[in-house]
């Protein structure tokens, strides 16, 4: 069966344009992979900012996994809401969003809510806005890993941030993050031994803290590239994103990751602007455009060169144009799927080659209640 038989909508004149589709039957696949990847659902804590789904929080924890990892306030109570026991907040919350985990936490007393943390004076703040709160808030040490995006390095400063965790109260020693999205080698071998650089300080700095008798609980780590590298290691958590719903931007560049593509893109017709070009509503509004060129793969079309990208349009080259009409449904692949999610209010449900449902896309938004 090829690439578009087995994504092809039976109805697709009953779903308007431009639309995310989600085929729960890969969704399955992919949770599956990523467990037996692991060897035990409780070792993963998978990343929610790719689907942001409740739905698909819902089909995780039919499969026994029961911890997540969050980028949003919305997401942990997305999260929350749907029934999960344990959430993290991989995002150092600042400002008025320290009432707002508090507000969370009090929203949702039987749910375990952590957070990341690399400051101490973020660490105070949490520490006074939890007071009365009648349990702590766990906090991870963010620790640079190489990336350079957030976290300390592991050294002193770190450590005092993390005695910090110990002496003041409302807050509590949960362990360390560290999060490896700059290694993405295509290469196995390469991608392995520049994780293994990366990750030698992080461990020498845990061994460290617990030689003093500091605490140290738990390590969450991996992003997707890394994620079967940090599954041999059964002193972490891992929490990939991208798994659960793929991309080509992943499964065309990455050896030793075996996943579907889970959420496609259905795209039309809207114009025929010259010989050899068609012009499709797909434009920045519905596939991110955060990567270069090609940011959508064309089933069906393996010589079509996007030549043109605005906000509602998206312009190809290829020498089938004559085979298509305007109005005629297309269906693509995006290069990275976790923005192109966050650019859709629902997501069309596909079962057995049929849309039957809509599920809203709870968490885009920046605020639900708290």
């Amino acid at each position: 069966m090829s690439d578009l038989e087995k994504y092809r909508v039976e109805n697709v004149d009953e779903v308007s344009s431009p639309a995310l589709l989600v085929y729960p039957e890969y969704v399955e696949a992919n949770i599956q992979e990523m467990i037996k990847t692991t060897g035990d659902a409780a070792r993963l804590r998978p990343h929610v900012k790719t689907h942001k789904l409740a739905e698909i929080i819902r089909m995780q924890l039919d499969h026994g996994i029961n911890r997540f990892k969050c980028a949003t306030l919305a997401e942990m109570e997305m999260v929350a809401g749907a029934g999960a026991g344990d959430v993290l907040l991989a995002y150092q919350p600042v400002g008025p969003n320290i009432a707002r985990l508090r507000a969370l936490a009090d929203k949702f007393p039987d749910v375990r809510v952590a957070a990341v943390a690399d400051d101490l004076e973020v660490v105070a703040d949490l520490s006074r806005a939890f007071e009365g709160a009648g349990r702590s808030l766990d906090l991870y040490l963010d620790l640079d890993c190489g990336m350079h995006r957030t976290g300390i390095e592991p050294g002193a400063g770190a450590r005092e941030v993390y005695q910090a965790f110990v002496d003041l109260p409302n807050v509590q020693a949960a362990g360390l993050h560290a999060y490896d999205g700059h290694i993405h080698d295509p290469s196995m071998d390469v991608r392995r031994a520049r994780w293994e650089a990366a990750f030698e300080p992080i461990l020498k700095f845990r061994a460290e803290l617990e030689l003093t008798e500091l605490p140290v609980p738990g390590l969450v780590a991996s992003g997707s590239p890394t994620f079967p590298l940090h599954a041999e290691c059964d002193d972490r958590e891992c929490s990939p994103g991208t798994t659960v719903l793929w991309d080509f931007g992943y499964g065309d560049n990455f050896e030793g990751l075996d996943y579907q593509w889970a959420a496609l893109l259905l795209t039309r017709v809207i114009s025929k602007p010259g010989p050899g070009r068609l012009c499709l509503d797909l434009g920045h509004k519905a596939v991110a455009p955060d990567k270069p060129q090609p940011r959508a793969k064309l089933l069906g079309l393996p010589d079509a060169n996007l030549v043109m990208h605005s906000e509602e349009h998206l312009t190809i080259e290829t020498a089938a144009a004559d085979d298509y009409k305007v109005g005629d449904s297309l269906y693509a692949v995006p290069a990275h799927i976790c923005p192109t999610v966050a650019l859709h209010e629902e997501v069309v449900v596909v079962r057995e080659g049929r849309a039957v449902e809509r599920w809203k896309v709870e968490a885009r938004r920046r605020r639900l209640t708290v």
